[in-house]
């Protein structure tokens, strides 16, 4: 199914076209990987939006991206409870571990790292998410068996 007519289901289930804006991105990032200035307009138009009020939303939100990411990837919270607990540390074990800083993606295309404010897993702090499955508690000696599953593929 095309994308537009994918939204316009969706549309029809909410009183106002904006309303539907957030999952009509996420449809629009299954779809292509990414949210493209291309994808953004798509969504707009469908919405009988702008692409600046769709870029707006995406770029508020951690789970949107507004620029290609690897075929895996990774997720660092960094927000304040897994801070306390060494979020930072977490962080660097992956940078060393896939040779990348924190908003890369790996020469390969393979992995994209990614520091972000919060996935909700205060309670199991540090919080490692993984192509969309949640690792928690995530401590700096478990990065290199997570990124070696990674590289296997598992």
């Amino acid at each position: 199914m095309e994308l537009y007519t994918a939204i316009q289901q969706l549309r029809a289930q909410y009183p106002e076209s904006r309303s539907a804006v957030m999952p009509a991105l996420r449809l629009a990032q299954d779809r292509y990987g990414w949210l493209s200035p291309e994808a953004l307009r798509e969504v707009a138009e469908a919405l009988d939006l702008t692409p600046a009020y769709c870029k707006a939303i995406a770029s508020f939100y951690d789970m949107y991206h507004l620029a290609p990411v690897g075929r895996h990837l990774v997720e660092v919270c960094t927000n304040l409870p897994c801070a306390l607990v060494g979020a930072q540390r977490v962080v660097e074990a992956f940078e060393l571990e896939l040779g990348i800083a924190a908003g890369e993606t790996s020469d390969d295309g393979a992995v994209t790292l990614r520091a972000i404010e919060c996935a909700g897993g205060c309670g199991r702090a540090p919080v490692v998410v993984v192509d969309n499955r949640y690792r928690e508690p995530v401590h700096p000696e478990d990065v290199p068996a997570i990124v070696e599953r990674l590289r296997d593929g598992s």
